[in-house]
């Protein structure tokens, strides 16, 4: 755990973090600039894929989707993003887009919302294919629905698998430190895949002392799972990104409902 300066709005709070590991910086400066303290465990790392010649041909398209930070940041490491003029490259939400503007692509299109992939998929540009190219970079068994949508609007995908994710043995040491942490600690899932893979590690006990904590879901499609297994102290957030997630958390805290 890392202490921080007891202040802000969710001061005396501990953020659980499910974040791939080595990735949970975001959670730690969003948490501490609010205060609270920050719990990591990881249940996925995620590691490199080389595309090949399937990245070349997805940045090639007209219209390029990113559908993670974690896309950008791997498609970066084997290929400048560079777009070409008239293209569009699309995120699937607020987080990806802001990789993206960091690895210098301007003109980025993303949804407004909540980043999801029905919210990207409403954006204007994505309605109908006419047979056009579309790529999408992304990991194997990720954001499905996209792919499957575009091609029955009648866009022709070019999937680049740049990255995947996979599972973690949680730690000893941070599953003991969870179980120890006060009430007031609160679980953020913005993915059932690493929620799944904490859940399944833990024993009746310790899935009981989950349910009683405060769970912030980065959508309402996991806020529902959450409360399919019992958990009744639910926040959906706006989208994925950890601000959005502990603001929601501390809206509801200003209002007393978790104190």
């Amino acid at each position: 755990m890392n202490a921080q300066p007891d202040q802000g709005p969710l001061a005396g709070w501990y953020v659980i973090s499910l974040r791939p590991s080595g990735g949970h910086a975001t959670v730690r400066r969003a948490a501490s600039a609010r205060g609270a303290r920050t719990l990591p465990v990881s249940t996925l790392a995620l590691r490199a894929l080389d595309a090949g010649p399937a990245l070349a041909t997805a940045l090639a398209c007209p219209a390029v989707v990113f559908t993670s930070p974690a896309a950008v940041r791997f498609a970066k490491m084997q290929a400048p993003l560079q777009p070409a003029p008239g293209q569009h490259w699309y995120a699937v939400g607020q987080g990806t887009g802001a990789a993206l503007r960091r690895a210098g692509v301007t003109g980025v299109l993303a949804p407004e919302g909540r980043g999801e992939s029905e919210t990207l998929l409403a954006l204007p540009g994505l309605q109908a294919g006419g047979g056009r190219d579309i790529g999408l970079v992304t990991a194997p068994g990720g954001r499905g629905l996209i792919a499957e949508e575009l091609g029955r609007r009648g866009f022709r995908v070019h999937r680049a698998e740049v990255y995947q994710r996979l599972p973690l043995r949680p730690r000893a040491d941070r599953l003991a430190a969870l179980a120890a942490l006060p009430a007031e600690s609160v679980l953020l899932v913005s993915s059932r895949e690493a929620f799944d893979g904490l859940w399944s590690r833990l024993e009746p006990a310790g899935r009981e002392a989950l349910r009683q904590r405060p769970a912030v879901a980065s959508s309402p499609r996991l806020a529902a799972r959450l409360a399919e297994l019992g958990f009744q102290r639910l926040v959906v957030a706006a989208g994925a990104t950890p601000s959005q997630m502990l603001d929601a958390l501390a809206a509801d805290v200003g209002a007393g409902r978790f104190r």
